[in-house]
């Protein structure tokens, strides 16, 4: 009886590897594409997108009145209190609904529509200068120099946009190249810097911020920018004939810049995802190292991506001085659009038209959050929380996946049989 022991216990483990090193069986493809999807990149910008919503949400009940009165007698009457928080946390964002896509409300579809124009108006800096931002993260490059890029920019079309005169049409498109041109260069100098030198690409950029800003504001304040009729530091209005036109009429705010943007998409699209250019950009960043075995001269990319990374935040500061600030700018003319660029391209993880309707959300947050402060007391830094939020939760994926019970991309599913052979 005892000898008879040993060669069960020694059958059992030969059973137990072997049931090991057996390979799992192939998994369907169906489930595998499911569990990619649902756990993929942009499942996980959605939910987290889904998830700040909820936070945001809880943070506008505890700031409500009406919730902390209600509040104060819950133990009495507890209905009282969730029908507060309801009413709070749907009026906040039916009112953000309201504000950035369709205002029922309003009397007709025309008048209706009107917030979705704002919407597009807000979103079209955010997406261009996203676009810059991400072209650059695709490089391994992190581009916080938008708002200098930005603001070079639009001196640049700015200063085409009222000191020369040309034909409509003509004028605009000059003006639009010699914005597109200045963000290039503000952008390239860091790419040559970062070539020749190693500079850090964020200190140089940091440290360009400012360069452009005492620039500006310096040219603002001297004939070359200054309005003449003004003491202000600010410039004289944009002619007539470098304005973006209207796309839907004098009635709604969006402009043919928003044509410019869709363009610089599909251009970014084109240029990451079906060129030899692109490649090179994706290969360095993925690994400059194995790219420049391979043959890549990498300082000639690095040089290359900023300055199509400025040329795009560049557009962003076109957008602005030819379609949203017509009257005159001012050294604010990038009104922040320059950091929130960055989250738009992480929101939008890098992909030209994740990028896009990236930027389209935030234009989203911009237009409701105005109408959920005018309608609803809401403070509008519930909406700087909720985007800041945003970007918290894109940084931990995993934080996410463990939340909404998310299954990783990629990851091997072991069969029940397996398991329980192992376990057994």
């Amino acid at each position: 009886m005892s000898d008879q022991l040993p060669v069960r216990g020694q059958a059992a483990d030969e059973a137990l590897l072997a049931t090991k090193e057996r390979p799992p069986a192939d998994e369907p493809r169906s489930s595998a594409f499911l569990r990619d999807l649902i756990g993929g990149s942009a499942a996980i910008s959605v939910f987290a997108v889904l998830l700040a919503l909820v936070v945001g949400g809880v943070l506008i009940a505890i700031t409500n009145e009406d919730v902390q009165e209600a509040a104060g007698y819950f133990f009495s009457r507890p209905a009282d209190t969730f029908r507060a928080i309801w009413d709070a946390v749907s009026g906040a964002y039916v009112a953000l609904f309201q504000g950035s896509v369709y205002n029922f409300r309003r009397p007709g579809f025309a008048d209706g529509i009107r917030p979705l124009t704002e919407t597009l108006n807000f979103a079209t800096p955010l997406i261009a200068a996203g676009l810059g931002v991400a072209l650059a993260f695709r490089v391994g490059l992190f581009n916080i120099g938008g708002r200098g890029q930005m603001l070079i920019a639009a001196a640049c079309a700015g200063w085409v946009g009222f000191s020369l005169e040309l034909p409509y049409g003509i004028h605009l498109i000059v003006a639009v190249i010699a914005g597109i041109l200045g963000g290039a260069i503000w952008g390239g100098v860091v790419g040559v810097l970062k070539a020749r030198t190693g500079a850090h690409e964020v200190i140089v950029t940091i440290m360009l911020n400012f360069v452009a800003l005492y620039l500006v504001s310096y040219f603002l304040r001297t004939p070359v920018l200054q309005n003449p009729s003004s003491n202000n530091p600010q410039s004289p209005p944009i002619s007539d004939t470098a304005v973006f036109p209207d796309l839907l009429g004098a009635g709604y705010n969006l402009h043919a810049g928003f044509i410019f943007v869709i363009a610089a998409t599909i251009f970014v699209w084109y240029l990451l995802e079906r060129s030899s250019t692109g490649f090179q950009f994706r290969a360095v960043g993925a690994n400059p190292n194995a790219a420049r075995v391979a043959g890549i001269n990498v300082k000639r990319v690095y040089v290359y991506a900023m300055l199509f990374s400025g040329g795009l935040v560049g557009l962003a500061g076109t957008a602005q001085v030819l379609g949203t600030i017509t009257t005159g700018f001012g050294s604010g003319i990038d009104a922040g659009i320059g950091f929130d660029a960055i989250t738009v391209a992480l929101l939008g993880r890098s992909r030209p038209w994740g990028v896009f309707f990236a930027g389209i959300l935030f234009g989203a947050f911009k237009a409701g959050g105005f109408s959920m402060q005018a309608a609803e007391g809401i403070p509008i830094d519930i909406v700087l929380v909720v985007q800041s939020l945003i970007v918290l939760f894109i940084a931990a994926p995993p934080l996410v996946r463990s939340i909404f019970r998310l299954p990783t991309p990629g990851a091997t599913r072991t069969p029940r049989a397996s398991k329980k052979a192992a376990t057994s």
